[in-house]
């Protein structure tokens, strides 16, 4: 078979360039191949579902700045029949909390963020008190509490972007891509594991954390690999005020769920590979004394849940790979490597890859520093807003 796009990965990132080219162009033929539709292993159901504009690179908060604002009207604008999409967001802000040695760099992020529209707010310790009087903060320097902020339900998110898509005329294909065949600087079919061949003018590498393994049917290597972290869910046995989606310097993050809180403490010391066990003692070991210091209320806490799930962790420099170029190819894409900012900058980068592929250049957000140039030149363009 034969259609102009193949889009090789069905998650959030890959719906949303499917939904974005036919908002652009509904006479495009547009394929995604997704080798399991109930995304049992998927990232997307998995992530914390948190969307922020707290980052230090122009082009995240350009592409946090575009995304929010669309998963606020995601509801209505991803409706199908008159149904709405419903995705569960709640704007209750995030909050970043840092040490007297990381106020200067929480600093530079403010201002910026404040340049580029942000509304964000400066709280020295004793205002953070003041906001939050069951919080430690006498290790604390200063924090930054974006209001606009919040999370949303990421399983949502992705039935919302393939429905819109696959009523738009999007082809859903349950296969996977097994082979890529290449003739000189262009690639021109996907074998799949159905023993078909789907012709195109163009790929979108969409895979995540497989999205190595697409790179290698090529012979690319790319610095992309499967990163397990885990998302907790645990309740506090003392009442603590409502609180933001909370971040600090030790990777602690996590957010209310329901009666509980929902997050962890990612680690970037995790060994790579496609491991879905759960170790069932990290939480205690890593986790509770991250949270029984920052709050007393954890002290007495329990754990009821841990799902792995996986980032697409760019080794490189921790921010997603855009765009054509890898090994000299003009028409296959990448689109990974979010190392954990895939959910919240979907609608971003799907419209992105969307104006690359049908208009041939970006036309909302300039992602070109993203590309796959930097790689080849050597030069990271590390994101100091993860903190």
């Amino acid at each position: 078979m034969n259609t102009d796009i193949v889009v090789i990965g069905g998650g959030a990132i890959g719906a949303s360039v499917a939904y974005f080219v036919k908002l652009l162009d509904p006479d495009t033929e547009v394929t995604v191949v997704e080798r399991d539709p109930t995304y049992e292993l998927a990232s997307t159901p998995r992530a914390s579902g948190g969307v922020r504009r707290q980052f230090h690179l122009p082009e995240n908060i350009e592409l946090s700045n575009y995304s929010i604002p669309f998963f606020e009207e995601f509801p209505e604008t991803m409706a199908v029949d008159g149904v709405p999409a419903e995705i569960g967001f709640k704007k209750n802000g995030y909050l970043f909390i840092v040490p007297p040695s990381d106020r200067d760099n929480l600093k530079r992020n403010f201002e910026t963020q404040q340049e580029m529209g942000c509304r964000v707010n400066w709280l020295e310790p004793d205002g953070l008190k003041e906001r939050w009087p069951s919080m430690n903060v006498e290790d604390l320097g200063c924090a930054v509490h974006s209001p606009d902020d919040g999370w949303l339900d990421p399983h949502s998110v992705l039935t919302g972007f393939r429905n819109k898509a696959r009523s738009l005329g999007v082809t859903f294909l349950s296969d996977e891509v097994v082979g890529l065949t290449r003739e000189g600087s262009s690639v021109t079919s996907a074998t799949l594991k159905s023993g078909r061949r789907v012709g195109a003018a163009h790929f979108v590498n969409a895979a995540g954390a497989w999205a190595k393994d697409i790179c290698a049917m090529l012979d690319i290597s790319v610095p992309i690999e499967p990163l397990r972290r885990y998302e907790h869910y645990f309740e506090s046995q003392d009442p603590i005020e409502p609180l933001p989606y909370l971040k600090d310097t030790q990777r602690l993050a996590f957010r209310p769920e329901g009666k509980g809180y929902s997050g962890g403490v990612p680690t970037l010391e995790e060994p790579r590979g496609y491991n879905f066990k759960a170790d069932l003692t990290y939480f205690e070991n890593a986790v509770w004394p991250a949270l029984a210091h920052r709050f007393p209320q954890f002290e007495r806490t329990k754990c009821t849940s841990t799902m792995p799930g996986l980032y697409d962790q760019n080794d490189f420099d921790g921010n997603v790979i855009i765009g054509p170029g890898a090994d000299g190819l003009g028409n296959f894409h990448m689109l990974a490597g979010f190392s954990g900012h895939g959910l919240m900058h979907a609608p971003g980068t799907g419209r992105a890859m969307a104006e690359l592929l049908v208009k041939g250049s970006y036309q909302t957000i300039d992602l070109t520093r993203l590309g796959w140039q930097r790689l080849l030149d050597g030069t990271p363009l590390r994101e100091q807003g993860i903190i």
